[in-house]
């Protein structure tokens, strides 16, 4: 059979039937991207449906590469992360204008396609200190619940204390509250879809309370002229734009070889604790930023929720494709995504997000795990950890909780007396931030 030839079903141990139930899978536990990515770019001034549109394409052509090319049932999105960082680091916080911010995506994503045929990518992983990349992941997932919790006007901001609890009797708050605990009750019964149905199930309420509006189910795909090559590379071209271009690369680097590492163990796809192939899983995944930078969204990463299908028996490509059929056909499902993704207005371009806004706040809660990884008992990790996670939030800014991260490990290593157990990379790169500091900020 064709199929079997070409996705080498029987070697791997799979079948047609399993391979379609993995790809559904997957998709109905990633699919909440599809209402939260254009919620978190539109809030940059880019174009809700435009960025609608550009997420479902993207994702389905870097997910079924990724499955005709690589063989994986490894499905890619937008990242979680590297989208705030994109809205409210790069473009609200640094007034970069989300052009350039998509030229940024670009490059790296280009030089990430360059690296994947090159034996640098590890060893660029490995010479960041694993103090700094959990706590990193851990910080972004701070700063992703923050906005959670704002979005969802459970925090609020207070003269002098900065925040305070919301009013816990507004409608917009308590559809969240709701939501948070319909998400943990689907995820705590380990649901499939949980995230998904968890959406779906807070908006249904969110209907019934007037915080949204029923627009039919099924339309046209919405218009991806607003974003389409909009994307600006040579202009604008400064110091800060080179640290994005940089973040930009490292975030994606270290979110794909942690979660190809990650989901590829477990489905038993690793051999001699090495990953076959990995020249083409890096490829695909770097096609995606590409194309998604090209159309109009943000990074395009492979997602841990691929694991959900493999968890049901999925081990090729075929899943994948499956997966990245179900992305396209979501472009027509577009009055769905504006009802639920959608924000309330509760005052003059003030919007909350009830429906989405609970899912942040988990989605954090899982990012925040990696901490674990951290060596507490070793203060020359664990400060400049403890410093990573907790700048980027109270700055709002992933660019600044690197940065301290960055300078806190070098100069707590010289003083430990571990100059060159340290690496001469960390400590260039944290001459760097300092320059950054001294001279541009």
């Amino acid at each position: 059979m064709f199929l079997n030839s070409l996705f080498k079903l029987e070697e791997l141990g799979t079948d047609i039937k399993t391979e379609v139930s993995g790809g559904i899978t997957t998709f109905m536990t990633m699919s909440y991207i599809i209402f939260v990515q254009p919620a978190v770019l539109s809030a940059c001034g880019m174009d809700f449906g435009a960025v609608m549109a550009a997420t479902c394409i993207s994702s389905a052509v870097a997910t079924i590469i990724m499955g005709l090319y690589a063989n994986y049932p490894i499905a890619l999105a937008p990242a979680m992360g590297h989208n705030f960082f994109f809205t409210f680091t790069v473009c609200l916080t640094m007034q970069i204008p989300w052009q350039h911010a998509l030229g940024a995506i670009f490059i790296a994503g280009f030089i990430f396609l360059a690296l994947s045929f090159l034996a640098v990518r590890e060893k660029l992983m490995d010479v960041i200190p694993t103090c700094l990349k959990s706590s990193i992941a851990a910080g972004i997932g701070l700063l992703i619940t923050l906005i959670g919790f704002e979005w969802s006007g459970i925090i609020v901001d207070a003269p002098g204390t900065l925040v305070q609890l919301g009013n816990l009797k507004s409608a917009p708050v308590l559809v969240s509250l709701f939501g948070i605990l319909l998400l943990s009750f689907l995820l705590i019964r380990q649901i499939k879809g949980a995230i998904l149905l968890g959406i779906l199930g807070t908006g249904f309420l969110a209907w019934l309370s007037g915080l949204t509006h029923f627009e039919g189910v099924f339309s046209s795909p919405p218009s991806l002229a607003p974003t389409f090559l909009k994307l600006q590379i040579f202009k604008g071209f400064t110091f800060d734009f080179l640290i994005v271009i940089l973040i930009f690369l490292f975030l994606d680097v270290f979110d794909t070889i942690g979660t190809l590492i990650g989901v590829t163990k477990q489905a038993g796809l690793l051999v001699d604790g090495k990953l076959p192939g990995a020249k083409r899983a890096f490829f695909s995944d770097a096609c995606g930023t590409v194309t998604g930078a090209l159309l109009g969204t943000s990074t395009i990463t492979s997602y841990i929720e691929s694991s959900a299908g493999i968890a049901v028996g999925a081990r090729s490509g075929l899943s994948n494709v499956v997966t990245g059929l179900l992305f396209l056909l979501s472009l027509f499902f577009f009055p769905i995504v504006k009802m639920f993704g959608g924000g309330y207005e509760i005052a003059e371009k003030v919007y909350l997000y009830p429906i989405t806004a609970p899912v942040l706040i988990l989605i954090g809660s899982f990012m925040v795990k990696s901490i674990l990884d951290i060596d507490w008992d070793d203060y020359s990790e664990s400060i400049p950890a403890f410093l990573t996670m907790l700048i980027m939030p109270l700055t709002f800014s992933i660019t600044e909780g690197i940065a301290f991260g960055f300078i806190s490990y070098s100069l707590l290593k010289i003083m430990k007396g571990e100059f060159k157990e340290a690496g001469i990379i960390n400590h260039i790169l944290a001459l760097i931030f300092i320059l950054r500091y001294i001279f541009l900020v």
